[in-house]
């Protein structure tokens, strides 16, 4: 697992209806070695695991007792 995870969160943008992809792929293309990404998001994104699985990062998926879905990507080192 990464030593180092930024935190995202998308609740806002898709509030607003807008589409979070660009905003996270952006995201996690920026990445450096040891680093990982943790998205907040109102749903369980299983495409968004299931795409960024394809392109070589692992997740950990946490339900928050609020309701948010807290999604943690890293690729292994």
């Amino acid at each position: 697992m990464a030593a180092a995870f930024k935190r995202l969160d998308l609740r806002p943008l898709i509030a607003r209806g807008i589409e979070p992809f660009p905003k996270i792929h952006s995201s996690v293309d920026a990445l450096k070695r040891g680093e990982g990404l943790t998205v907040l998001v109102p749903f369980l994104p299983s495409p968004l695991i299931e795409k960024l699985k394809s392109e070589g990062f692992r997740s950990q998926v946490l339900h928050q007792p609020d309701g948010t879905w807290a999604v943690s990507f890293w690729r292994d080192a």
